[in-house]
């Protein structure tokens, strides 16, 4: 414990931003780096608990009150070292997760939890900055041959620990590029893709090879990988997305979430997309329906393209500013967030309910009906009941869906593998990490559902101990017990 009464003298202090006039002009990152000393400072306030519920909170286990000790005690290296042990990617998380092990902490009983993330991340640029992260120097290969099909956080992180034991891995991708949701989901402004890439850079290095535009199931035949290769992963994630079945929904000017940010980062990747198939919210009433994560990445995108004014909405009813008494310490915390999305501008309506769409001649969205709800639980069960002459109508001219999604895409892979599914339709697997069909591995949204990307690296890690120990007949690899 670096400094004893550090969390009694020092206050929780946020990551500094970028001005919000200036952010919504370009793509760029909105949160700017700690200063070094403030950034000792909140690494200060980590009380080296007897029992560090942050690491109950975190899946995959960081070892966060020995990295915090060591960055108060400016061992940069050292901290790097434990960040590494167990994340192979804390540049994505230390800007995308939404960090649940703050919502863990100890000292968020009765104040501000602990800036994690925050100091996780500096921990990993630091380690880039000083060129203390690099390619692994020697690595003795074993022979074996494994496939992982899809590049998302969760494939990536079984790759590089294969790789790392000597297995050769390719990593086949649907997409033009690697990265999957991370590349094309996620928005510039959230996580620049140099960030991305730098990363991509070093697994090729130490031997990974990726295979875009390798749409397994469809131009890349099941049966081809199963003889090329000595173990399938399965990480395609979950990318059925859940629609919205009412009056209207065929007219033109609503889009799915993932269809919209998808051409946006393409755009911000620098590929020519004509106007005519560009789905910009530029000069349109915009209302997005679903309040987490996407829509929130949205949100922003909405921002930036223009938008003369944008709702998001949200079924359930605005969480609490404060833990309520049937939420806990340490469960996660079910309370009121803005993130820098939200910081910019928008409404942002609760307890309501998108009842059908109507459009002008031409079948273009026009306006939206709805009604206020509220939320009543029997037998067990949520029901949202529509409050009598709550009913409203509003312009609108873009609706964009980000309600989740309902798990992995049937046709094509899964099918053609016959693995079995779960009751919720994702692909069923064993404590090994094995699907029903021996040698093929599942990890990440494909197998859990649509989840976090901390979650996703750890099932990642796992999902390679159990590929390794399936081929090697014993694996030393680490992995968190999930």
């Amino acid at each position: 414990m670096g400094k004893v009464t550090g969390f009694l003298e020092i206050k929780r202090k946020k990551p500094p931003a970028r001005p919000v006039a200036e952010r919504l002009r370009d793509w760029k990152e909105v949160y700017l780096p700690y200063p070094d000393e403030e950034l000792r400072k909140q690494a200060a306030r980590c009380m080296d608990c007897g029992i560090p519920f942050c690491h109950q909170g975190c899946p995959l286990g960081n070892i966060i009150p020995d990295w915090n000790d060591l960055v108060y005690k400016n061992h940069w290296h050292e901290a790097l070292d434990r960040l590494h042990a167990t994340n192979n990617f804390p540049e994505w998380t230390g800007r995308l997760c939404p960090a649940p092990c703050e919502g863990s902490c100890v000292l968020g009983i009765n104040d501000d939890p602990v800036t994690i993330k925050g100091v996780e991340l500096a921990i990993v640029e630091r380690g880039f900055d000083e060129g203390w992260v690099g390619p692994q120097s020697r690595i003795l290969r074993t022979g074996k041959r494994v496939a992982v099909i899809g590049s998302g956080p969760a494939g990536l992180a079984a790759a590089e620990q294969l790789n790392r034991v000597g297995h050769a891995v390719t990593v086949f991708e649907r997409d033009d590029r690697i990265g999957g949701l991370l590349r094309y989901g996620i928005p510039e402004f959230k996580m620049e893709k140099r960030f991305l890439d730098r990363r991509l850079q070093l697994m090729e290095k130490d031997g990974v090879a990726f295979r875009p535009n390798s749409h397994v199931g469809v131009n890349v035949a099941v049966g081809e990988l199963r003889r090329e290769f000595d173990a399938l992963v399965l990480a395609g994630g979950a990318c059925w997305p859940r629609d919205l079945q009412v009056p209207g929904r065929e007219l033109r000017g609503i889009h799915f979430a993932m269809e919209y940010l998808t051409l946006q980062n393409r755009r911000c990747e620098g590929d020519s997309i004509p106007d005519e198939t560009f789905i910009t919210a530029q000069g349109r009433r915009v209302v997005i329906i679903g309040g987490g994560d996407t829509g929130a990445d949205c949100l922003g995108t909405v921002h930036r393209q223009g938008a003369v004014s944008v709702h998001q909405f949200e079924l359930l009813p605005r969480p609490p500013d404060e833990r309520a008494a049937d939420n806990p310490w340490p469960q996660w915390p079910n309370v009121f967030r803005v993130s820098g999305a939200h910081e910019e501008g928008g409404d942002r309506v609760y307890s309501v309910s998108t009842q059908r769409f109507t459009g002008d001649a031409e079948g273009r969205v026009r306006q939206l009906q709805a009604v206020k709800v509220d939320m009543v639980r029997e037998g067990g069960r949520i029901d949202f009941r529509p409050i009598a002459g709550s009913e409203f109508t509003l312009d609108v001219d873009l609706v964009l869906l980000a309600m989740g999604f309902l798990g992995a895409e049937r046709p094509g892979m899964l099918t053609d593998l016959g693995v079995k599914l779960t009751e919720r339709g994702n692909v069923w697997r064993d404590a090994s990490w094995m699907t029903s069909v021996p040698g093929v591995f599942a990890c990440g949204d494909m197998q859990r559902g649509q989840s976090l990307i901390v979650w996703a690296i750890a099932e990642g890690r796992s999902a390679a101990r159990g590929v390794d120990q399936y081929l090697m007949d014993r694996s030393d690899l680490p992995a968190p017990l999930l």
